[in-house]
């Protein structure tokens, strides 16, 4: 693989690393181990930077998913017994597209590959099998970064256009709503109106 964008990544459920890889060696492996205790317990993305590096994390139902680009330590949060938290550390200088992309990627390829198997899989037991994997999606992210970015533009024009959806239909749901006032105030004004 060779190339140093993306340094070592992880899955885990809560505090319990179930398939890992790296080529390298640094204190990344125990500092990502450690964030886990700290890790949110809520579905949500988030990102710090630190030093240089980003740590990039997707946090949901299930398993931890952990990519570390170069070693740094972080800030997570807490009680993450049931939850899956994909965390990514990249170069600061690496577009945000390529860590989000790799943890989709990876979360994916992960949940459809073991599913419920994964909730009572032991430490490390999936290294062997899965580590494989974390190492393509790695290498394909770090060697396809215009191909990533134009996906995740075209993801957010998605995102976007069904935020508008949305609010347009909120907003004829207000004007019905708004119609069916009138109509009762017509009503009510309408048997208020002495006959002729």
């Amino acid at each position: 693989m060779g190339q140093k964008l993306l340094i070592y990544s992880f899955v885990a459920r809560g505090t319990m690393i179930l398939a890992e890889y790296t080529e390298f060696k640094g204190n990344f492996t125990r500092i990502a181990a450690q964030c886990l205790e700290k890790l949110s317990d809520s579905n949500n993305k988030f990102s710090f930077n630190c030093n240089g590096h980003t740590f990039n994390y997707l946090v949901e139902d299930g398993y931890i998913l952990a990519k570390i680009e170069n070693f740094i330590l972080l800030w997570c949060s807490s009680e993450i017994e049931n939850l899956a938290a994909f965390c990514i550390v990249a170069v600061e200088s690496a577009d945000r597209e390529i860590p989000i992309a790799f943890l989709e990627r990876v979360k994916e390829e992960f949940n459809k590959r073991y599913g419920g198997k994964a909730a009572t899989a032991a430490a490390n037991s999936l290294s062997r099998e899965f580590g494989s994997k974390l190492k393509e999606h790695m290498q394909y992210c770090a060697d396809h970064p215009e191909e990533i970015s134009k996906m995740a533009k075209m993801q957010a024009q998605v995102s976007d256009l069904k935020s508008a959806v949305i609010e347009k239909i909120e907003k004829v749901l207000g004007n019905k709503e708004n119609v069916d006032v009138l109509v009762e105030k017509a009503k009510n004004l309408y048997s208020q109106v002495p006959p002729d």
